[in-house]
C-alpha cells in the first residue's frame, strides 16, 4: 500500500514520503498566490481556492492568512466563511456542510503523530476526518482535533479545544470543548433586531 493511500485510510504513514511533499509543496504554492493576492481581485482569489479545494460551494468567503496541507480533502458546502490566518492539516478529508462561520485563528487537525517516542522518530503520523454539519459557528481561537464531528446548529465558543464528537443543536466550549447547553427559543431574543 502506498503512503497517500494508507494516509487517507487512516493507517500510520510515512509523513516524509516523495509523493506526499510534491502535494504538500503544491498546495502551499496555491496557499501564497492566494495569500499575496490583493483582497480586491475575488474572481483570482475564488479561482485558486476553487483549485486548492475538492469541493466549494457557490457562495464563500476565505480571508488571507490560510494555509493547508494538501486541499484535495477540503470539502465545503455553501455560505462558507473563513476569517484570517485558518490553519487546516487535510490528510484526511475535512468536510463542512453550509453556512458555517470560522473566526480568525482557528485550526482543523486531521493530522498526529503516536505516543511513543521510538515510533514518533520514524517520522510516521496518522490522519483521521473531520465532519463539520450546516450551520455551525467556530468562535475564535478553536482547534479541531482528528477524528470528530461536529452536528447541525452549533456553536463552538471562542479557545476551545474540540476533542470529541459535538451533537446537533448546542452551544459548547472550553478546553477540553463540552456542551453547555441546548441553543433554545430564548437565544432568539437576545438581540436588538430592527426589522
Amino acid at each position: 500500500m502506498l503512503n497517500k493511500e494508507k494516509m487517507l485510510n487512516g493507517y500510520l504513514y510515512d509523513a516524509t514520503d516523495e509523493g506526499l511533499y510534491k502535494e504538500r509543496l503544491h498546495a502551499k504554492e496555491l496557499c501564497f498566490n492566494f495569500n499575496h493576492t490583493n483582497p480586491k481581485n475575488i474572481n483570482k482569489r475564488q479561482k485558486i481556492i476553487r483549485k486548492l479545494f475538492g469541493k466549494i460551494g457557490e457562495v464563500f468567503n476565505i480571508e488571507s492568512d490560510f494555509w493547508c496541507d494538501y486541499g484535495y480533502n477540503i470539502e465545503a458546502g455553501n455560505n462558507f466563511y473563513i476569517n484570517h490566518n485558518c490553519v487546516i492539516l487535510d490528510c484526511a478529508k475535512v468536510k463542512f456542510g453550509n453556512n458555517v462561520l470560522i473566526a480568525p485563528n482557528c485550526g482543523f487537525y486531521t493530522a498526529g503523530h503516536p505516543l511513543e517516542s521510538a515510533m514518533r522518530n520514524k517520522w510516521v503520523e496518522f490522519a483521521y476526518p473531520i465532519n463539520i454539519g450546516n450551520n455551525v459557528w467556530f468562535g475564535a481561537n478553536t482547534i479541531v482535533l482528528p477524528n470528530v464531528t461536529i452536528g447541525d446548529d452549533v456553536v463552538i465558543g471562542a479557545g476551545s479545544v474540540v476533542t470529541k464528537d459535538v451533537p446537533s443543536g448546542v452551544l459548547a466550549y472550553g478546553s477540553p470543548c463540552r456542551v453547555i447547553r441546548k441553543i433554545n427559543d430564548e437565544d432568539k431574543r437576545k438581540y436588538f433586531i430592527n426589522e
